[in-house]
């Protein structure tokens, strides 16, 4: 098994059980200079949180 199947089987899984496939996010943010780093995996995610829209 090559680590693309592996990968494709795993997203596979939790998409058949509800759960929403999005793409991967940069360690440095686009839209923010003065964070140097994503604190636990939630700056990527601050637009959501403060009340944009989500990607459809």
């Amino acid at each position: 098994m090559r680590i693309n199947e592996l990968r494709e089987m795993y997203l596979k899984f939790f998409k058949e059980r509800g759960h929403k496939i999005i793409g991967s996010s940069s360690l440095l943010p686009e839209h923010d200079a003065t964070a140097l780093f994503t604190m636990a995996g939630m700056h990527p995610l601050m637009p959501f949180l403060i009340g944009q829209p989500h990607p459809q």
